[in-house]
């Protein structure tokens, strides 16, 4: 069997083998995945392992059915309606937007298998003798599936290198899994590299570190969270780090971060996933553009989900992040140089021809502000403001194997955490040309000429929240940063009521509950 073959193996058997389970077919594939496989350990070898750990986690990043759909359509940001006979998927997405899911909805057991697939597929390489720096960025991957795995679910299953998959994975659970995940970061930091943003780097620990700080009180408990004053010292510390390495800059467009040829130009990108055009896995980051277009428009999309009005009035008018006639290399000539990347609400153009387009009933295609999470009628395929954060490549759009490098960290980030760790009782730092307040910071970002926004007067924790929503805003941030806030279970739109606090937690997939005994299910499932 090829090396290649032997890469799809890890990579892919990951994805159903990371927890154990007792089929006779997929003990027959754990069977087979053996040293011998692999053949000699050489420097290539290894390299070509820690190429399928990096590819194992194309699909639940990527893919925005997956901890895109988890952490953003659950919250005050987006959703999917169901419009007439379409995106209805047995009240999938409206389970998720209106908190009503259970251990057996089918986008929670897609995502932890997937996440848990990358602890299994890192686990797995680190047998076969890397270097340093190759077991670092493997153990990088592990951490961050981990994170999420803890954010999530608060459950963590793991093995020891080589130790037999037929076995249940352990469990690590709460502080105890975040206190492991800390380690594991500091532990490997320096044996990662400098650069570049595609891989995992030092900057990137760094800012995997600021999140694991800073979420630490909402991890001891979700409902009450609190904050040590030392935790968020080490956040402003880990930031004044990034920020005096000089490294990272604002973009030209905000939107530069984003689009296909980010790999080059997206200067504020400290962590990211490099796409290759027409070459790398597909992982459907091409999602990101068409699950939201409409049929008619170019490229055709599956009009599904929507941005909520009351998360689009955040914005201020003339905030440029709400929308711009983007030039992507390889773009549609766009004559009436119309918006086509940030929310597309109102009447939507043939970007050629700058034809005003129509619906497939033959209405004018004006997406409208509103929308209900069920829509009927004649115009159903027109509410709702759709976002499209990362810039189409239409040069490789065909081929579903898109250029835009799918982006985990970035600099803005970096300074609203900061913002947010003095807010919570941090000593405040001078360092760089950003200033020493939470406002200072918040005002860099606000008053670039990327962002055109107005300079705020003040900020506390309810504008930074605020804030951090225009900022990242699909970026899968959303319901930790609500749950940190305090605010997820709160009502918000086509959600009218306040949720029960099981919902904090997704629960362990009842598939998983029935083949591994370590796992307790979650409070309230």
């Amino acid at each position: 069997m090829s090396l290649k073959n032997n890469v799809f193996i890890i990579s892919t058997f990951g994805l159903v083998l990371g927890l154990g389970s007792c089929t006779d077919l997929e003990e027959k594939f754990q069977g087979d995945l053996t040293a011998n496989q692999i053949g000699t350990t050489t420097s290539a070898n290894t390299a070509a392992l820690l190429t399928g750990v990096y590819n194992s986690v194309r699909e639940p990043f990527q893919n925005n059915s997956q901890l895109n759909a988890l952490c953003e359509m659950t919250t005050d940001a987006m959703m999917g309606p169901t419009r007439g006979p379409d995106w209805d998927d047995n009240g999938t997405w409206r389970q998720l937007h209106q908190h009503r899911w259970d251990g057996n909805h089918i986008r929670i057991i897609n995502t932890f298998n997937n996440m848990s697939g990358g602890v299994f597929a890192a686990t797995d390489m680190l047998r076969f003798n890397p270097t340093p720096q190759q077991a670092a960025e493997a153990r990088f991957i592990r951490a961050f599936c981990m994170f999420w795995l803890l954010d999530l679910y608060d459950q963590v299953p793991y093995r020891e290198p080589g130790e037999s998959v037929i076995q249940a994975a352990k469990v690590r659970k709460g502080l105890d899994a975040l206190n492991y995940i800390i380690s594991e970061v500091t532990t490997i930091q320096a044996a990662l590299p400098d650069g570049p943003a595609g891989l995992a780097n030092k900057d990137a620990a760094r800012v995997f570190l600021m999140k694991l700080y800073l979420n630490k009180g909402a991890y001891a408990n979700r409902a009450t969270p609190t904050f040590a004053a030392e935790d968020m010292n080490k956040v402003i510390s880990l930031a004044d780090e990034i920020i005096n390495s000089n490294k990272y800059q604002f973009t030209a467009n905000y939107y530069d971060n984003f689009a296909p040829n980010n790999t080059t130009i997206g200067k504020e990108n400290i962590w990211t996933q490099e796409n290759v055009g027409g070459v790398s896995p597909n992982a459907n980051l091409r999602n990101r553009w068409v699950t939201f277009l409409h049929p008619n428009q170019n490229p055709n999309g599956n009009n599904g989900w929507a941005m909520l009005p009351t998360f689009y009035d955040k914005y201020e008018a003339t905030d440029k992040r709400l929308g711009t006639a983007y030039k992507s290399p390889g773009g549609l000539a766009n004559p009436g140089n119309r918006i086509n990347t940030g929310f597309l609400i109102g009447q939507q153009y043939n970007l050629t021809t700058d034809a005003p387009l129509k619906d497939r009933p033959g209405n004018n295609l004006i997406f409208s502000k509103d929308v209900k999470i069920i829509e009927t009628g004649s115009n159903l395929e027109l509410p709702g403001i759709r976002p499209i954060k990362y810039p189409i490549d239409y040069a490789n759009d065909g081929s579903r194997l898109v250029d835009n490098d799918y982006v985990y960290f970035r600099l803005s980030d970096v300074l609203l955490m900061k913002a947010e760790a003095i807010l919570r009782g941090g000593t405040a730092t001078n360092t760089g040309t950003y200033g020493n307040s939470a406002l200072s910071l918040v005002n860099a970002i606000r008053t670039h000429t990327s962002r055109g926004a107005s300079a705020l007067t003040s900020v506390n924790l309810d504008i930074l929240l605020d804030e951090r929503g225009r900022e990242l805003y699909i970026e899968n941030w959303r319901r930790q940063d609500l749950i940190r806030f305090g605010k997820f279970l709160q009502p918000f739109y086509e959600k009218n009521y306040t949720s029960d606090p099981k919902y904090l937690l997704f629960p362990i997939p009842i598939q998983q509950m029935a083949v591994n005994e370590n796992y307790v299910q979650n409070a309230g499932y």
